[in-house]
């Protein structure tokens, strides 16, 4: 018989065990796009015809009409929601005249301040007429962590954007959800699983031990990776102002940089387009807490920026293939030239070591654990985090996409909040655009656009010093 449901991995199932009322776990972003054919005769958005659209598209993504349930063991699982509805999920909504930034920014953190609702399928699509007084759209995305990584979501952009413009839409496919398991089979399944992982361990231990023997091994650089954090948990970053219990509620803003002007600074002063963007931060960063009247010298802070550990076969996958390195900044650097060096040489070594894997071991480690237990390890984790701020950079298509035949501007990605983490940043490059997002939390950065032109100054150095 074939099975009717999912069970999460160890990573999508930590993101379910650490949101809290302070802290909703999704993703999601703002677009904005030109109206173009998708504007009615009679004036304002056709939303039938964006709704027409996604549901011809969802065969493509059976996770987006699934909920989350849970075996009598307390496991997780996936199954297919019989009252499924897409008018749930795929909103609309207008901005008042004028329809500038200002008011998409505040509706962007309303409408990311709000929690998915773990009874239905864990997303929704705001889309929001009258921005630019009516000759623009946006669409506000929000996904949940536990159904995709920020990596992989740019594949899912795809499901409904095109790189063509698209004239009509054939009917969409019937869709019958199939019926959950049984209390019993779940049962059985969770038995069988719990008694599986250890064996399934004993009997790859030969092959392990084996490779621990060879010296450029990658389970050494795992457990080397996994040392070095487990250390750096243990030693706290220094405190900042927004390295302190987030309350429930978001800012966000936004800036765009030219891709080809990053792109100059890293050709003519070394590194990755990641280091530059990490030098940035730092100048940022810098500029931020000399505006707040805090002292950056001697200052331990660090960074998350998540690393993708999904293979090429795994591309367009949903679910979390995602680990992450902890880079220090040196944010009490006055010299940019010397910022951009130091951060060069640490994710060098970070890079050459594989760091990456050893985060990813322990969050399989963390899978074996009861749900309960592991409930219990996040909770406290998320209260002691070796981190001051979270960075990621997500690579997006560098020409035009279009949904129909509206053509998106641009994509500015958002992030969750933790408890002692009040603000987060998320790149998304697209048609010669890097899009920052910045999500803050609402008391404790309420200057998050002050954040923004500090980003600006700091690139800016960058490229007067490239220049």
């Amino acid at each position: 018989m074939p099975t009717t449901y999912d069970r999460l991995n160890h990573l999508d199932r930590s993101f379910l065990v650490y949101e809290s009322g302070v802290s909703p776990m999704h993703v999601g972003g703002t677009a904005t796009f030109e109206v173009g054919g998708l504007r009615r005769p009679e004036g304002g958005l056709d939303i039938g015809r964006i709704r027409a659209l996604i549901e011809a598209r969802l065969p493509l993504i059976p996770r987006y009409r699934q909920v989350v349930a849970t075996t009598p063991l307390g496991a997780p699982i996936w199954v297919d929601d019989a009252h499924f509805n897409l008018e749930y999920h795929v909103r609309h909504t207008s901005l008042p005249s004028p329809g500038d930034d200002r008011q998409l920014k505040a509706l962007s953190a309303r409408v990311f301040s709000q929690a998915l609702d773990r009874a239905k399928p864990l997303w929704e699509l705001w889309f929001v007429e009258g921005v630019a007084g009516g000759d623009r759209f946006a669409l506000i995305s929000k996904v949940h962590h536990a159904m995709v990584d920020g990596i992989s979501a740019v594949d899912l952009l795809q499901v409904i954007l095109s790189p063509d413009q698209v004239a009509e839409v054939g009917p969409a496919p019937r869709w019958l959800p199939r019926p959950a398991p049984s209390a019993r089979k779940l049962a059985f399944d969770d038995l069988r699983s719990f008694v599986r992982a250890p064996l399934g361990l004993a009997a790859r231990a030969p092959a392990l031990l084996a490779e621990a023997r060879k010296p450029g091994s990658d389970l050494r650089a795992a457990l080397r990776g996994a040392t070095d954090l487990a250390f750096k948990t243990v030693r706290r970053p220094s405190e900042t102002p927004f390295n302190r219990p987030i309350g429930p509620h978001r800012r966000c803003d936004w800036l765009a940089l030219d891709l080809g002007e990053v792109k100059a600074v890293r050709h003519a002063l070394g590194g990755s387009l990641n280091d530059v963007v990490l030098a940035t931060v730092t100048g940022a960063v810098s500029r931020f807490l000399a505006h707040r009247s805090v002292r950056a010298d001697g200052l331990d802070f660090r960074v998350m920026t998540p690393v993708s550990v999904r293979t090429p076969d795994e591309r367009g996958a949903l679910g979390n293939r995602v680990s992450a390195w902890t880079v220090p900044l040196p944010v009490g650097e006055p010299d940019p030239r010397r910022r951009l060096a130091l951060i060069q040489e640490t994710t060098g070594r970070l890079k050459q070591e594989k760091n990456a894997l050893g985060a990813e071991m322990l969050t399989r480690m963390a899978g074996w654990a009861p749900a309960t237990l592991l409930s219990l390890g996040a909770r406290l984790a998320w209260r002691n985090l070796p981190f001051n701020l979270i960075v990621t950079n997500v690579p997006g298509p560098q020409h035009p996409l279009y949904l129909l035949a509206s053509r998106m501007l641009d994509n500015y990605g958002l992030l969750p909040l933790a408890d002692y983490l009040g603000l987060a940043i998320v790149l998304m490059s697209y048609d010669g655009k890097l899009c920052w997002g910045f999500t803050a939390d609402w008391d404790l950065v309420p200057d998050v656009g002050e954040f923004a032109r500090c980003i600006e100054e700091a690139f800016g150095e960058l490229r007067r010093l490239a220049a």
